[in-house]
C-alpha cells in the first residue's frame, strides 16, 4: 500500500487518554445519522425545504456509492491496530449493502462530512460570508481522528473529499439549490 509508512509514525503518537478518547468522539461525528437527521429537520421546514431535499440526497447518494466502492476496491484498513484508549460504546454499522464492506476507499465519514460542509457552508455563505469557510473545520477534524485512530490511509481521506464536494456539486445543480436565496412569493 502507498499509504504504509504513516501508520508506525502515527502509532507513536498514541497513549495519552485524554487525545485518544477526543479523537475517538470527533470519529463518531462522522457516524451517518448526525448529517441526515439535521437534513430530515431542514426538509420538514417549508422554508428551508430545498436545502435539507439537496442535502438529504446527497448523503444518501454518496454514502451508498462510496459503500459500494468500498466493497470492491479492496483497499484495506491500516495493518496496525489502534493501542489506545476508545470510548466504551460501539460504533454503529454506516449502511446496509449486499456486499462485505472490507475497503476503506473512499473515506465515508469524510464522503459525508464534506458533502455536509459543502452544502450546508454554501447556504450560509450569503448571510455569513467570511463564517461559512468555518464549517469545513467539520470534516477537517472528522478526518484527522480517522487517520490518529489508523482506520483510514491518508489518500482514502483525499478520495473522500474529491468524491464528496464532486456528489454534492452535482445534485446542488441538478436541484438548483442557488433558488434558496430567492423570497418567497407566498
Amino acid at each position: 500500500m502507498p499509504d504504509a509508512g504513516f501508520e508506525t509514525t502515527l502509532s507513536k503518537f498514541t497513549g495519552n487518554q485524554v487525545i485518544d478518547l477526543t479523537m475517538d468522539v470527533f470519529t463518531e461525528l462522522g457516524w451517518v445519522l448526525y448529517p441526515i437527521f439535521v437534513s430530515i429537520v431542514l426538509f420538514i421546514m417549508k422554508r428551508t425545504r430545498r436545502l435539507g431535499l439537496t442535502l438529504l440526497l446527497s448523503l444518501l447518494i454518496g454514502t451508498m456509492v462510496a459503500s459500494y466502492m468500498r466493497c470492491y476496491t479492496g483497499y484495506e484498513k491500516p495493518a496496525l491496530d489502534f493501542i489506545g484508549a476508545h470510548l466504551a460504546i460501539k460504533a454503529g454499522a454506516d449502511v446496509s449493502v449486499p456486499c462485505v464492506i472490507q475497503g476503506t476507499f473512499p473515506a465515508g465519514d469524510t464522503v459525508r462530512t464534506t458533502i455536509f460542509a459543502f452544502i450546508i457552508g454554501y447556504a450560509l455563505s450569503k448571510r455569513f460570508p467570511r463564517g461559512c469557510y468555518l464549517l469545513w473545520i467539520y470534516p477537517a477534524v472528522v478526518s484527522i481522528s480517522r487517520l490518529y485512530l489508523l482506520q483510514e490511509y491518508p489518500s482514502t481521506i483525499i478520495a473522500g473529499v474529491v468524491f464528496g464536494i464532486l456528489i454534492a456539486n452535482i445534485i446542488s445543480k441538478k436541484l438548483k439549490i442557488e433558488l434558496i436565496f430567492e423570497k418567497s412569493k407566498s
